[in-house]
Parts: C-alpha cells; structure tokens; sequence
C-alpha cells in the first residue's frame, strides 16, 4: 500500500489497529527482561493474589516501569505534536526547545535549596522550570522582526538548552549534588513507583483531555493565525491553553523520568503519514504511538545487553538525531 493510500482508510481502523499493536508491544514490555518471565506469571501477577520473587518483581519494578514509559512517551509526543502546530515549526521538540532542560534546573534548584521536599513538590517545581524554558525560548525567537522562523526557533531552543544545562551542572557541582541531579536528568525509567506514577498520572491524562478538546481549534491555528481569526477564534486564549498544555505534559515527563529528547520530533512526523494533517487524528494516533516508542525503546534497552541496561534515552537519541537531520534535509515535509 502506497503512502497517499492510507489516506483513504477510515481513521477509526488505522485507531484500532495502532492500539491493537500498542497492546501487543505492552504485553511484550511486561514479558521480557533481564529476569526470565512468562506470559502466564503476567497473567498470575494482574489477576491473582499469589506472591513469588517474580511476581513481587512483575508488580513492583517491572509494571511501574512499563505504565511509565507509556505515560512519557504520550505525553512527550502529545506535547510536541501541539507545539509544532502552534509554531507551524517541523522541528518543534520539548527536548530540543528548552523545556525539559528547564524543567532539570528547577529540579536542580528543589533538591539543593528543599531537600526534603516531597515528589508532588518536585513535579510543580519541573512545571515551572518548563514554563520558563518555554518562555525564554519563545521570547528569543520572535524577538526579531518576522516573527518565528523554524531556524530560529530552533537556534533559541538549542541557545537555552546550553544555558540551562549548564546552570544546572554548575549548580550541581557548586552544592555537591551532582548525583543526585543525575539519577533524575539522566533519562531513564529505572525506579519508577506506583507512588511516583498516581501522583503525575492525572496531570498527564487532564493535559490529553484538554489536548483533544481542542484539536480542532488547533488544526485551524496550524494552518493559519488569519483564518482561525476569521473564523472567530479567541486565538491568545487558545494558545496559552495549549502551551500550558505543553508545561504540564513536558514538565511531567521530566518529573518521572528526567530529560527525553526527540520523541516529541520523531512520534508527530510519523503520525501525519498516516492520518494527514487534522489534529483531531494526530493527537489521539500520537498517544499510542508516543506510548509504544517509549515501551520498545526501554524494552531495547534493558533486553540488549541483559543483565546490563543501556539508558534509554542514549537508544532514543541514537535514533532521534540522524531523523532530525532528515527532517532538517527535507524541509520538515518528509512524511507528507
């Protein structure tokens, strides 16, 4: 089947086909790693109440770590599909743009200055730091006359993300907390809780809950600022929804997982090649292919080289960089 010809298949076929196979990959997820499990211990570990070392290891270390994954991989694929229709901008990324970059200095700044702050503290403080990433960022690429560009919004984003970084290093090293800093920055789901994952779930779900109510109105902004006026759209209103959207999605995936690069670049190109440019398609396709990227990417990670982990954010880095220069080469029209 040739690419146009997707376009031709009912959207609530390709929905039920992408969550089918996002099913499949989770099953997979929870089966194998570096401890020997069988389809039947997942069985026993959700529907039953029997307790062995590898059902104890299913439910407290291997399902958290999967329904993690699934939450950060949807909620940095909702969040840079948003942004690249807000910005009209091909190579919008919350990883490449400032945001989760801010979100690890605040998180650098609440475990120096309140150390005994608890994990809800921590997650409002990495919705700040990626407020003021996405803030600096924007207000340096359209400070110029013309408004954004995809170019210098892009040079902005990769502006800040040294700054911040390195503010977040020379904090880290200044009050002798890299360490710390690290295993949160680091990028990788390894100690996610239930604990962790009840607090910053319902942030996430209210972020795609929103999201989707205005997909429409974001499909006309993505278009064109002009016609979305003309057709009655309070656009300030809408666009500062949806870039709180952005905060709340980026700054939980940070949260839970510390920095994750390029899945808000890659998940939305992909996406378009098979539902168009109608965001009331590409967001709900963008969840589960969000979802099933992060959950063969850290399945990669932690089945490659086992009992040795690989980061999962070096796997997805691997692949994002060599994608973004592609984007780059063909304008950002690439899947289209």
């Amino acid at each position: 089947m040739k690419a146009k010809e997707y376009m031709t298949v009912p959207f609530i076929y390709k929905l039920l086909i992408a969550s089918a196979v996002f099913i499949f990959i989770l099953v997979v997820a929870n089966v194998l790693g570096a401890s020997k499990t069988s389809f039947n211990d997942v069985w026993l570990a959700l529907l039953t109440n029997e307790s062995n070392n590898k059902l104890y290891m299913l439910r407290d270390i291997r399902f958290p770590r999967t329904v993690a994954a699934v939450f950060v991989g949807a909620a940095l694929a909702v969040s840079g599909a948003i942004m690249q229709g807000l910005t009209r901008n091909p190579l919008a990324d919350p990883g490449l743009l400032g945001l989760t970059t801010g979100a690890n200095l605040a998180l650098a700044i609440t475990i120096v200055f309140f150390p005994n702050a608890n994990y809800f503290n921590i997650m409002i403080a990495c919705f700040i730091g990626a407020a003021i990433g996405t803030l600096l960022v924007l207000s340096i690429g359209s400070a110029k006359k013309g408004g954004f560009s995809p170019l210098r919004i892009v040079l902005a984003g990769a502006a800040v993300t040294a700054f911040l970084g390195a503010l977040t290093e020379g904090i880290a090293i200044y009050f002798k907390v890299s360490k710390n800093v690290s295993m949160w920055t680091a990028g990788g789901l390894i100690g996610a809780t239930w604990e962790q994952i009840l607090t910053i779930g319902p942030f996430i779900l209210m972020g795609f809950l929103i999201s989707l109510l205005l997909a429409k109105q974001l499909t006309i902004l993505s278009l064109s600022e002009e016609v979305a006026v003309g057709l009655g759209q309070n656009t300030l209103t809408i666009k500062i929804i949806l870039f709180v959207v952005i905060i709340i999605l980026a700054g939980a995936a940070v949260a839970l997982v510390g920095n994750m690069a390029f899945i808000g670049l890659m998940v939305p190109h992909i996406v378009r090649a098979f539902v168009g440019n109608d965001y009331r398609f590409i967001l709900p396709m963008s969840i589960i292919f969000g979802a099933s990227f992060m959950l063969l990417a850290d399945l990669a990670g932690r089945t490659i080289s086992a009992p040795y982990e690989i980061p999962v954010a070096a796997i997805i880095s691997i692949i994002g960089l060599p994608f973004f220069l592609f984007i780059v080469r063909k304008g950002g029209k690439a899947f289209l």
